[in-house]
């Protein structure tokens, strides 16, 4: 597994937790939610591109 991988979705997790944190405590909580969905979003895709990648390989190896 790629660090690069590891760092990009902590980052996206600390950023989204700060903002939901802010968003709280000033009683914003719907929007709170939604910048929590969208960042389980964000890490959706960036991990599915790495999925699509590995599913790559595997037919480069496997000749499929």
């Amino acid at each position: 597994m790629d660090v690069d991988l590891i760092m990009k979705v902590a980052g996206v997790g600390m950023i989204v937790a700060v903002v939901c944190q802010i968003l709280g405590k000033v009683g914003r909580d719907e929007q709170a939610t939604l910048v929590s969905v969208t960042g389980i979003v964000i890490i959706l895709v960036i991990i599915i591109e790495e999925i699509g990648e590995l599913l790559e390989s595997l037919k480069r190896i496997f000749g499929l």
